[in-house]
Parts: C-alpha cells; sequence; structure tokens
C-alpha cells in the first residue's frame, strides 16, 4: 500500500498541468518541466490537485514513485531546487568563469573546471568556500552536485575536501607510533 502515491498533489496559482500519453508537462514561472511516467500509473487532474492511479497491484513500488516525480516537478517550477556545497582544507576554493563555468583549486597540481549544465546555475560566495547549486530540476541539482562533490570527496583522516552543506563526517583516527 502506497501511502506516498495517494496523497493528491495541490496544484499552486501560476502552473499549468499537462498530461500527454505516459509523460506530465509542468509549466510555472520559473520554467518546464516534462516527467515520464512508469507503465501502469496514470495522472489525473481533480479540482485542483493532480492524483497519481495505478492500474494494479503490481505497480505499488511505482505509485509513490511516480507521485513523488511530478510533485518535483510542481515544486521546481515554483521554487526551484538548491543544493549547497562546502570546500574544507587550506588552499582549497572555488571561482566562478564566466557564467557557466565553475574553477576549483583542489590541492591537485592543476586547477579543475567543471562546466554546468544548462537549466543548473551556481553561486560562489565571496571568501570562494561554499557554492550554491539552483535550479528547476531536481535530478539534474543533485547530479552536478554528486560530480562536483566527487572531484575531492571528503577524506575522513583530515576532514578536508568538497562536501554537502551540513554532511557530517565521522573522522578517522591515524597510524599509531611503533615502540
Amino acid at each position: 500500500m502506497s501511502r506516498i502515491g495517494k496523497k493528491p498533489i495541490p496544484i499552486p496559482k501560476g502552473v499549468t498541468v499537462k498530461v500527454e500519453g505516459n509523460t506530465v508537462l509542468v509549466q510555472g514561472p520559473k520554467g518546464k518541466l516534462d516527467t515520464a511516467l512508469p507503465a501502469g500509473i496514470t495522472v489525473e487532474q481533480k479540482d485542483g490537485n493532480i492524483v497519481a492511479i495505478r492500474q494494479n497491484d503490481s505497480q505499488a513500488a511505482l505509485h509513490g514513485l511516480a507521485r513523488a516525480l511530478v510533485n518535483n516537478a510542481v515544486e521546481g517550477v515554483t521554487k526551484g531546487w538548491t543544493r549547497e556545497l562546502e570546500i574544507v582544507g587550506i588552499g582549497y576554493r572555488a571561482e566562478m568563469k564566466g557564467k557557466s563555468m565553475v574553477v576549483f583549486n583542489l590541492g591537485y597540481s592543476h586547477p579543475i573546471e567543471y562546466p554546468l549544465p544548462t537549466g543548473v546555475d551556481a553561486a560562489v560566495d565571496p571568501k570562494q568556500t561554499k557554492i550554491a547549486l539552483t535550479g528547476i530540476d531536481r535530478q539534474k541539482v543533485g547530479q552536478v552536485a554528486a560530480e562536483m562533490r566527487s572531484l575531492r570527496p571528503p577524506d575522513p583522516y583530515k576532514n578536508k575536501g568538497v562536501r554537502y552543506a551540513g554532511e557530517r563526517l565521522k573522522k578517522k583516527v591515524g597510524k599509531t607510533g611503533a615502540k
């Protein structure tokens, strides 16, 4: 029984939703997104809400997924999605090069240039240690953040690297000296 799949999605003002076959087109003040629905799941509009309906119980696992994807699209075109990264380490920093390129200095012998995909914007704070990624597509914003984090993942011994804002790390103890 999918409790998430049964919840209706309220449609805010200024958002239009069109269902064409197995895709849902959502258009709002920030842009437009299309979401593909899995087979066996349909979406209907009822008095200002969107309701996901499954054909039978074999699609129970996909029922909540389809509802969450449509909800993420509706929320993306109204509020947008944000993911923040922190850079920790001496000499580690990031800076914007133009509007669509982030340059990282992460302790390697060369700077790393990361081109931003369309639909994702980045802002680097003046200290060059925090990056805020924004966009309307939640999956794309999360993927860009994960790729930036993988350039220098947080080290458990020195706690250096690129991490998500608020990410808690478990610090490991290093080697003990020989007696």
